[in-house]
């Protein structure tokens, strides 16, 4: 008889580690007796309800599935009957409580997308991202009581190239902690026991640091802080929540950028140098085909690539400025 196992997640991400796992589980010895995940939400102009990516896929292959408000009473005695040894969760969103966790005789892990105990909360990938950092990683730790405090038991660090956006790094995690979960759950479904057992973990050491919610404000420009900062900030929240900023009193997002010094700037355009210090940052100052639109910005020049009107389609800095001749010279906020 195979391991079994509740997965419990609800974006695409977790989707995409959901997907491998089972493709794997007759390879990894182990069975997804059901999956957990948030309930439907109310999306699009007719408030029509959505299953979370992980629901939708265990909808199309016939797992059993539970969306319940709540990890109450109720929720409990429709697990139990599944008879899973241990609960895998991977931004699921929620903490277990011990009622909860005590359905598992094995316990429970947690794919967590951050070098921990760094980052520990729910946006560790942006938070990477946006603090310019040279490495993250992908950790599968115990599941604790408290947040993300759970003995380490596998870990895969990740060099980043500083390209990354917050979807692909995050993707890129999925598939990693695919891949360190399918190398535990072999490990432990292979044991010489029959009864399903975790290895030792191990302690967390170092200095702990959190994340938080990320809101649609967070991703507001300041075009006074480097370019380099804000082009980071652009990657570190693609595609949600995104960062904008006004044109006109009205929202625009940008997509995709790239930072340059004053000199590359300089290098490349024949502004005069005294017109672009004196300018005030966020002006619009000129362009390059094949580069972008020049934005002042700090003590750097953002590179924009790829930007968006509220309630237009994306467009390359290209086709925008052929619908907006007045955009060079203006002033964003």
């Amino acid at each position: 008889m195979s391991m079994k196992i509740l997965y419990a997640g609800s974006p695409q991400a977790s989707q995409i580690t959901l997907n491998i796992l089972y493709d794997k589980q007759k390879e990894c010895g182990f069975e997804i007796a059901g999956v957990l995940s948030n309930p439907p939400s109310a999306k699009g102009r007719h408030k029509e309800l959505i299953p979370t990516s992980v629901a939708a896929f265990a909808l199309e292959k016939g797992i059993p599935l539970f969306t319940p408000e709540h990890l109450d009473e109720d929720c409990r005695n429709n697990i139990l009957p599944l008879g899973a040894d241990l609960l895998v969760s991977f931004a699921y969103g929620h903490i277990f409580g011990p009622k909860f966790l005590s359905l598992f005789p094995a316990g429970g892990v947690n794919v967590h997308p951050s070098l921990l105990p760094k980052y520990r909360g729910c946006t560790p990938v942006p938070a990477a991202i946006l603090n310019s950092d040279d490495k993250t990683a992908v950790t599968v730790q115990t599941l604790s009581l408290k947040m993300d405090e759970g003995d380490i038991l596998k870990q895969r660090e990740i060099i980043l190239d500083k390209t990354e956006t917050g979807e692909s790094l995050l993707n890129n995690c999925a598939e990693i902690g695919a891949e360190l979960l399918c190398e535990l759950l072999k490990e432990m479904a292979s044991s010489a026991e029959k009864t399903y057992t975790l290895p030792a973990g191990t302690a967390q050491s170092g200095e702990p640091s959190y994340t938080f919610m990320i809101s649609k404000e967070d991703g507001k420009i300041d075009w006074d802080e480097n370019a380099q900062k804000i082009e980071a900030k652009v990657r570190a929240y693609y595609p949600e929540p995104g960062t904008w900023c006004l044109e006109n009193q009205m929202p625009l997002r940008i997509l995709q950028a790239a930072n340059i010094s004053n000199e590359e700037f300089f290098a490349l355009s024949n502004e005069n140098k005294t017109v672009f210090e004196n300018s005030e940052n966020g002006k619009v100052m000129s362009f390059k085909k094949g580069l972008g639109i020049f934005v002042k910005a700090g003590s750097r020049v953002l590179v924009v690539k790829t930007l968006q009107r509220q309630g237009k389609k994306a467009m390359n800095y290209q086709d925008f400025l052929n619908g907006a001749r007045d955009f060079i010279g203006s002033v964003l906020k």
